[in-house]
């Protein structure tokens, strides 16, 4: 009898044992998942902002060249300045650009964010240009997710995928480099698209 009571005696404590070392590596495990997703929650989250200072509802805005003469102008159905960076954040941004040598063309988009001294505003979201035609040029629309727009130089540039049509030709690609002064627009990626001769 005493001969089986140990053994059943030990069977228990290495039971025991068994039972602790799996409570721990499964309690070591929980702890390791945990870590990680905190980490994995940490290196997703969005840079912190600072508190805005000042906001203007239903504003529009008017750039003044140095000669005193307007160069674009930006509306919005609300825009917010963020003082860490002086940045402003736009929503429902509507850009047109205001210059009696070329022709005018208009941008908006579902947000902006407008930096580095007004001197880039990135697009954001269904973002469409429009520009009329012209007797040396045709209509020309474009359509994107985003766009870098350096007003001071009349250029738009995208690394995402483009739409864009003039007049009856319709050109798709990744990537876009368009400068408004000279009428030029550049698709760098991936490009397709059927072209039709501007009528004479």
């Amino acid at each position: 009898m005493s001969n089986h009571s140990g053994e059943r005696a030990a069977q228990r404590i290495r039971l025991a044992i068994i039972v602790a070392v799996l409570a721990a590596l499964a309690l070591a495990s929980f702890w390791v998942l945990q870590v990680l997703r905190s980490n994995s929650d940490g290196s997703l989250a969005p840079r912190p902002h600072s508190k805005p200072d000042y906001y203007v509802e239903k504003f529009s805005y008017v750039k003044m060249s140095e000669t005193g003469q307007p160069r674009y102008d930006i509306t919005g159905a609300r825009m917010v300045h963020f003082p860490d960076d002086d940045s402003f954040e736009v929503t429902l941004p509507v850009i047109t650009t205001l210059s009696e040598e070329k022709a005018p063309m208009t941008l908006h988009s579902q947000r902006a964010r407008i930096e580095d001294d007004n001197s880039k505003i990135h697009m954001y979201g269904d973002v469409n240009g429009n520009r009329a035609a012209t007797a040396k040029s045709e209509n020309m629309h474009l359509k994107t997710e985003y766009l870098l727009l350096l007003p001071d130089d009349d250029i738009a540039k995208t690394d995402k995928p483009v739409e864009l049509t003039m007049g009856a030709s319709i050109m798709t690609g990744t990537g876009m480099i368009a400068n408004n002064a000279t009428q030029e627009f550049q698709l760098l990626h991936n490009v397709r698209g059927t072209y039709q001769p501007r009528p004479r």
